[in-house]
C-alpha cells in the first residue's frame, strides 16, 4: 500500500490590537500557496469591532477525502489522550463526523469561547498549514534512517533579542576576566 506523505505542519495563532486590514495578508498566503511552498490546512478568522460584533472566516485547502482522513487523525489523537486505545477509536469516528460537518476541529463553542476572550478592536487567527516544500526533505531524511525528534521555530524578532541578551552575558563575562577589571577608585 503507498502511503501519503505529507509535509510537516504548523500551527499559528496571531493577535491583532487595532486590525488594519487591506488584503495583504490574503494577498500574500494566496501567493505562497499558488506557489506550491504551503498548503492551508484549517483556517479560522474572527474579527470583532468596536461595538462587539463578531465576524469570522473558515477555509482550508482539504478536499472531501483529506477532511475525513485529519479529522479521523485528530479525532483518534485527541480520543486516545482522554481514553486510551478504546478513546481512539471512539475519537476518530467523531473526527471523521466532525470533518464530514465541515468542522476541521474548531467547533462553535470555540469561536465562541475564542470571540469572549478577545477585546473590541481586535482580531484573531489560527493556521494549520503543511509545508509543502518540506516533502522531499523529510522523505530524505527517513530514507536515510533520521527520526524527527525537536522541532520549534525562532523568528527574527526572537533571535534578536536572544543575541542580545548573550551580547550583555559576553561582555559582562569579559569584564571578570582577571586583568581587565578597572582600577579601584582611590
Amino acid at each position: 500500500m503507498d502511503e501519503v506523505m505529507y509535509g510537516p505542519m504548523q500551527l499559528l495563532v496571531i493577535v491583532f490590537e487595532n486590525p488594519d486590514f487591506h488584503g495583504q495578508i490574503r494577498r500574500e498566503l494566496e501567493s505562497v500557496m499558488e506557489k506550491g511552498m504551503i498548503r492551508l490546512i484549517d483556517l479560522l478568522f474572527i474579527w470583532k469591532d468596536e461595538n462587539g460584533n463578531i465576524v469570522y472566516l473558515e477555509a482550508t485547502q482539504l478536499d472531501e477525502e483529506e477532511r475525513m482522513r485529519f479529522g479521523a487523525v485528530v479525532g483518534g489523537l485527541i480520543g486516545y489522550g482522554a481514553g486510551g486505545e478504546e478513546g481512539a477509536g471512539e475519537g476518530a469516528k467523531a473526527g471523521v463526523l466532525a470533518a464530514a460537518q465541515e468542522n476541521y476541529g474548531i467547533t462553535d463553542e470555540d469561536i465562541v469561547e475564542i470571540t469572549e476572550a478577545i477585546p473590541k478592536k481586535t482580531a484573531a487567527a489560527i493556521f494549520i498549514i503543511e509545508h509543502l516544500w518540506a516533502k522531499s526533505l523529510k522523505k530524505a531524511i527517513r530514507d536515510a534512517g533520521g527520526v524527527l525528534v525537536s522541532q520549534g521555530m525562532l523568528t527574527p524578532e526572537l533571535l534578536t533579542v536572544v543575541g542580545e541578551e548573550l551580547a550583555e552575558a559576553v561582555k559582562a563575562a569579559e569584564e571578570k576576566k582577571p586583568g581587565n577589571q578597572a582600577a579601584a577608585a582611590p
